[in-house]
């Protein structure tokens, strides 16, 4: 038997498992995930009858193997209607972005997928399971948890975590090696993004020829503002919810600020933007800050080549450098068909 070890229960995680277990009949496949869901930043909540993902805000279309992956589990999986304008530092809106992709997500939100990945397969998984340690001893990989607990050994283990999550792993590791330093500092040196996104409902709908505006010369404290009523089957007919995110730097000063008063802030940048006023009052609210929201560069060319050959992988939309859920769900396979070949 071979036994694999997975930190972190993101989309790359979840699109690794299942190519794994697919390929490698005598895999078993341990996962422990630090938080009580799965599929990372890609996060959904419920409110009622409300459904929103309130990070990541869609899956594209343009990788043939993940719209594969995603077709083979399309129960639920529904196409985000309109397009994509842009506005600028001054709140000037205009049509921005190519109109041509689809933009999936699903019915009960985008956690689906991982939970139709994970499903699919044999793996366990262990959620509220933070891992503090790891450790190389021989030829096999152990972690342990917050709690004392070790798990493994394992043949192979793959990183999940963002980067400097990642790096706090590889830094504290029980493995001396000039692998580990070569990678420690690679994984080191990849910048994020912060975002803070607050979630707005009202009682009534808005009628706009977009599903989203983004802010394209970086120079609004607003970055994104999405209509999750565009989302078949998020939001009742009659309401509407906005999903609006933070620019980073406006997110890291704000950060740790009272929420009330960042999501009245945010609140009043809507109401501008889509210049309703009624926007600034809404019925309800939530909130999320994401410290390592989005990657802005990827891990340098040939950093992971010796971890790997120590059966140690790092995944994740970060690797790749590009800060969207299907290079997550890409790297996911990419880094799958590593250890299968390794295997």
């Amino acid at each position: 038997m071979t036994d694999i070890g997975i930190v972190g229960a993101g989309a790359a995680a979840a699109a690794a498992t299942y190519l794994v277990d697919g390929a490698v009949p005598d895999a078993s496949i341990t996962v422990l995930e630090k938080s009580g869901g799965l599929c990372g930043r890609a996060a959904t909540r419920r409110r009622d009858d409300v459904t929103y993902d309130y990070g990541a805000n869609y899956l594209k279309d343009d990788d043939d193997r993940v719209v594969d992956l995603v077709s083979a589990f399309d129960d639920g999986l529904v196409e985000v209607a309109g397009d994509i304008y842009a506005f600028d530092r001054t709140g000037s809106v205009s049509e921005g972005r190519d109109a041509d992709e689809r933009k999936w997500t699903y019915r009960t939100g985008l956690t689906r997928l991982a939970k139709h990945l994970f499903g699919a397969t044999d793996a366990t998984v262990h959620r509220r399971t933070r891992v503090e340690g790891i450790a190389r001893a021989g030829d096999a990989w152990t972690v342990t948890d917050a709690a004392g607990e070790r798990w493994g050994p394992f043949d192979v283990l793959l990183l999940n975590p963002p980067a400097p999550q990642t790096a706090a792993l590889l830094e504290t590791a029980d493995w001396e090696s000039e692998a580990r330093a070569d990678l420690l500092s690679a994984t080191r040196d990849v910048d994020y993004r912060s975002v803070w996104t607050a979630v707005l409902g009202y009682p009534f709908e808005l009628d706009r020829p977009y599903y989203a505006l983004v802010n394209t010369d970086k120079g609004h404290p607003v970055g994104w503002v999405a209509r999750e009523e565009c989302k078949p089957g998020h939001v009742p007919d009659g309401e509407s919810v906005l999903v609006v995110q933070a620019n980073h730097e406006w997110s890291v000063e704000r950060y740790d600020a009272d929420p009330a008063e960042n999501v009245a802030e945010l609140a009043g940048h809507a109401a501008s933007l889509l210049d309703d006023g009624r926007l600034s009052d809404p019925t309800w609210t939530d909130h999320q800050g994401w410290r390592y929201a989005l990657p802005e560069s990827g891990l340098r060319r040939g950093a992971r080549t010796a971890a790997e050959d120590a059966g140690l992988y790092v995944l994740g939309d970060w690797v790749e450098g590009e800060a969207r859920l299907h290079a997550a769900v890409r790297n996911g396979l990419d880094t799958g068909e590593r250890v299968v070949y390794a295997l």
